[in-house]
């Protein structure tokens, strides 16, 4: 039980799944109210806007920047753990969704009949990374979070 109420008064920790957890809700009740579909997928799948990866990440850095101060060890080793994980989701993964997306048009024009149950037609994971206008959405998510949860 004490583990368990140490993480919960831990802010650092508190503010950066609750940021991540913020952004899923968020990119879920875009496709409800935007498609009026509900795809659970979205509470958890990676793709989308806001970004959580960019809502975890910069959640991160504000509650270490307001617990620890921007000179300590903490903060500097956020921020770059911030940049690296954005620029992999903005660049990387954004541009193997695409990769993806290409390899799966290309799937459905080669399937027949008799390659229908083959393993390797499959169709691809399409939503990997973000566009930059995704990634501000989850910096701004990331940003705001922290404001709203009291310190310690």
């Amino acid at each position: 039980m004490k583990t368990i109420m140490a993480l919960l008064e831990n802010y650092v920790l508190v503010c950066t799944l609750s940021s991540w957890a913020t952004a899923q809700v968020c990119k879920f009740l875009l496709i409800y109210f935007l498609n009026h579909e509900v795809k659970l997928e979205r509470l958890a799948g990676a793709g989308g806007m806001p970004s959580a990866h960019s809502a975890t990440v910069t959640a991160l850095v504000i509650s270490c920047a307001r617990f620890e101060g921007i000179g300590s060890t903490f903060f500097a080793i956020a921020v770059a753990l911030a940049a690296i994980v954005i620029y992999d989701a903005m660049g990387v993964r954004n541009e193997a969704g695409k990769h993806a997306k290409i390899i799966n048009q290309m799937r459905k024009s080669t399937k027949t009949a008799e390659n229908d149950d083959d393993p390797e037609f499959k169709e691809l994971k399409e939503m990997l990374g973000h566009t930059p206008i995704e990634v501000v959405g989850g910096v701004l998510t990331g940003i705001l979070v922290p404001l709203f949860i009291p310190m310690p």
